[in-house]
């Protein structure tokens, strides 16, 4: 282990060891997130999946830091994708028991309130897979995308300011490992698993856990970049 590998572990527990050894600042924390939700899933996803990416680089190239990667562009574009995915989580979290009830199952809305159950379970899973075969495709293929600028722009800052050549970097894109690897292999065995773990949490627990799975993203991206 290098020592840069002890000083990644000093700061993840670092970060969290507080929560658990004071009461007083947990429940600061959920005041928080309870005031201003949006705000916290842009910090939450801004910090811990960047630490993700990090985690990523480091299982592909050996290290945490590289010339050029953009680490603070990335974490700008972590927060703004945090904030989209607490909406996706809202959204598809509400609408799915809905349309399940359309459809004919009956008390989904009333069992996802509820205890913990095989149906409740079985709720969870349509949510995850609803978000994860609407949602999850696009907010991929965008993040793909937006690290492709990135890079592009040096790990400048200016990443954020200059417009993204849309049509030059989909042309680009190894869609051949976007989709046999990222989508057939990632969505289906990883996320739609994970996410229905993340539904039966209440809903306070879930954006935090949704970005504690940035740091699994970074390392199957990880994977992805090698192959």
């Amino acid at each position: 282990m290098k020592k840069s590998d002890i000083l990644f572990l000093v700061i993840v527990v670092a970060l969290f060891a507080p929560f658990f050894f004071s009461s007083s600042l947990y429940e600061g924390y959920q005041s928080l997130n309870a005031a201003h939700g949006m705000w916290m899933s842009f910090l939450k996803f801004a910090l811990l999946s960047t630490l993700g990416e990090l985690l990523g680089l480091r299982i592909s190239t050996g290290h945490y830091y590289r010339k050029g990667f953009g680490v603070w562009p990335r974490a700008v574009v972590w927060g703004l994708f945090g904030m989209g995915i607490n909406l996706a989580m809202i959204i598809f979290s509400q609408g799915v028991p809905v349309a399940l009830e359309y459809v004919g199952m009956q008390g989904a809305t009333t069992l996802m309130a509820g205890p913990l159950s095989p149906a409740k379970v079985l709720v969870a899973f349509f949510i995850s897979v609803g978000m994860n075969g609407i949602f999850a495709p696009v907010f991929m293929t965008f993040h793909k995308i937006t690290d492709t600028h990135i890079l592009a722009c040096g790990g400048s800052l200016r990443a954020l300011l200059t417009p993204i050549p849309m049509a030059r970097i989909l042309t680009q894109l190894n869609w051949s490992a976007q989709w046999h690897f990222v989508f057939q292999k990632t969505i289906p065995l990883f996320w739609v698993p994970a996410h229905t773990i993340t539904f039966l949490l209440p809903s306070e627990a879930r954006v935090l856990f949704a970005a504690l799975l940035g740091v699994a993203l970074g390392v199957l991206l990880a994977v992805a970049a090698r192959r």
